[in-house]
């Protein structure tokens, strides 16, 4: 392509990504001075379209940034009234007594939201400050300044063709310059990849693991509906094919938000991490809640899982990684909204002092410091070895290990353990498919359990189809001569989507039902699917998500 002009416009910061973490930063921003000048930039149609999580919100990021948020208008309206964990089996279940939790299993004193809803409230908030909020602008490319440091985003491209030539209503975007670039694209963000590879920022930081979180809302018969209810399980279907579990939280509107979990580091190419969901729904305890019900909407998100010993350096020259995207989730809380709103209080803290002293573009190491010693870092490092005892030793050994690690660690501080490893990436855990058993699913019933492609309607998914694809193979040739046979081509399974198939011997990519969940670049075994952003406004639209 002929070299461009796009036209620029200049900031104090730049953020990209109208989350929890990007919103948090631009309030903050605000709060220490109104004259700052600050802009959000979403891909997703509107704010909250592409937000997905569980989610009960503990809301000790919201009392740091906005004290009064009760008396503005937050929409946490159902506090958790009940909190139940299980362990499943295939006819039954076992409760375990909340007494053998660890105090910080404890639901008490927080909030069943959607976080879209959440994040929709956050933007009206900052909006009211000043700050300049874009959706449908999708961040495709960074910009760097003359010393290699980022300094700004591309944004706002539209029109290509699908061989990305520039079409006849081709727009090429606009340059937004920041003294600050903050990143706060969720998990495996196309540009937090890019600056994680450039700055090396994962040097010194132990492999990333991540999980699939699908989720469905339910509206159910009002006999059988206990508003405030949280239950979590583990166990079945997964078994010992995979690590993971499942949660169901009562909200308001006899809504229930029906979900579930499959860790991605899962050796066996046949399983099929949707699948496992929708059987899950015919466990008679969850099958006996749903009856009678309808699904209303459905998504699915790749979820950070690594922890505290897998953040990478936060903070790169010209800019910091917020949120997920430096992977912040509490894995046993299953929480991590709360971690990236101090994320973004906390780069945005860092950025005013560097602005106010008159820097830019220089590494911004008190937030980095911040994140790892402050409030993120504590919470993240008495849970740090839950995940590798379960990735290691299986479900029974990290409730037993992991929980007394746990206590030790509420208790004491310390842990006996020290800091264990995780290994392997999610995508080298996957493990030729000569060594396991094709794995023999029940056909969905359309009741309880659902195909792919009619869930996928349910996420009221979007892409114009006249664009490039979104999702790049590195070698076209790979799939078939390296994943079909050596692994069965496991994007046909991972994918809760139905992008990837297998037709007539050809590997074929359906982007128009992508939901953006990343899975396919974490645990494609080859590491040849390479996810890029499609043009701003594409994607799921999630209501209330």
């Amino acid at each position: 392509m002929a070299e461009m002009t796009r036209e620029a416009m200049d900031y104090d910061v730049v953020i990209v990504g109208a989350g929890p973490a990007g919103l948090s930063a631009a309030i903050r921003l605000k709060q220490l001075d109104a004259d700052i000048n600050v802009v959000v930039l979403e891909k997703g149609s509107e704010v909250g379209a592409h937000i997905l999580s569980g989610a009960v919100l503990d809301p000790c990021g919201l009392d740091a940034l906005i004290p009064d948020w009760k008396a503005k208008g937050a929409p946490l309206n159902t506090p958790v009234t009940s909190d139940n964990f299980y362990m499943m089996g295939e006819a039954g279940q076992i409760r375990i007594p909340n007494i053998a939790m660890p105090p910080l299993m404890n639901n008490h004193g927080n909030y069943i939201v959607s976080m879209g809803n959440v994040c929709r409230w956050m933007a009206e908030q900052a909006e009211e400050m000043g700050v300049e909020i874009f959706p449908g602008m999708a961040c495709s490319e960074l910009v760097y300044g003359e010393n290699g440091e980022v300094s700004g985003v591309v944004a706002g491209e539209f029109g290509k063709n699908a061989d990305g030539t520039p079409g006849d209503s081709y727009e090429p975007g606009m340059v937004l310059n920041g003294k600050y670039v903050f990143l706060s694209e969720g998990v495996r963000g196309s540009l937090s990849k890019e600056v994680i590879a450039k700055f090396d920022l994962a040097k010194d930081s132990q492999p990333q693991k991540y999980g699939l979180g699908m989720k469905e809302i339910w509206e159910i018969d009002p006999a059988k509906h206990r508003i405030g209810t949280v239950t979590h399980t583990m166990g079945w279907p997964l078994g010992g094919n995979a690590g993971g579990g499942s949660f169901i939280y009562h909200l308001e509107n006899n809504q229930v938000y029906v979900g579930f979990v499959v860790h991605l580091n899962y050796k066996n190419p046949y399983l099929f991490p949707y699948m496992e969901f929708q059987r899950f729904k015919h466990h008679p305890m969850v099958a006996e809640l749903l009856k009678g019900g309808k699904r209303v909407a459905y998504g699915a998100r790749a979820i950070t899982e690594g922890g505290y010993q897998s953040i990478p350096k936060t903070a790169f020259p010209g800019g910091a990684l917020l949120g997920c995207s430096a992977g912040m989730v509490n894995v046993p809380r299953i929480k991590g909204n709360h971690n990236a709103m101090l994320s973004g209080k906390a780069a945005a803290e860092a950025a005013f002092t560097a602005i106010t002293d008159g820097r830019s573009g220089d590494t911004l190491d008190d937030y980095d410091s911040e994140v790892h010693a402050g409030p993120i870092g504590k919470d993240l490092k008495q849970v740090r070895n839950v995940k590798p005892l379960w990735s290691k030793f299986g479900l029974i050994a990290s409730l037993a290990v992991g929980g007394f690690d746990m206590w030790t660690n509420n208790l004491f501080g310390f842990s006996l353990l020290g800091t264990l490893k995780h290994g392997k990436n999610d995508a080298d855990a996957t493990e030729e498919a000569s060594k396991h058993k094709v794995i023999d699913y029940p056909k969905p019933d359309g009741k309880l359990s659902f195909d792919r492609l009619t869930n996928v309607s349910f996420s009221m998914t979007n892409h114009e189809e006249s664009q490039p694809a979104h999702l790049h193979l590195k070698d076209p040739s790979i799939p078939m001569s390296v994943n079909m046979p050596k692994y069965a081509e496991p994007a046909q399974r991972y994918c809760p989507a139905g992008v990837y198939e297998v037709v007539d011997d050809k590997f074929v990519i359906n982007f128009q039902n992508c939901v953006h969940c990343k899975t396919c670049d974490i645990k494609d075994p080859s590491q040849n699917i390479n996810w890029t952003v499609p043009q701003g406004g594409d994607g799921p639209n999630y209501p209330n998500m």
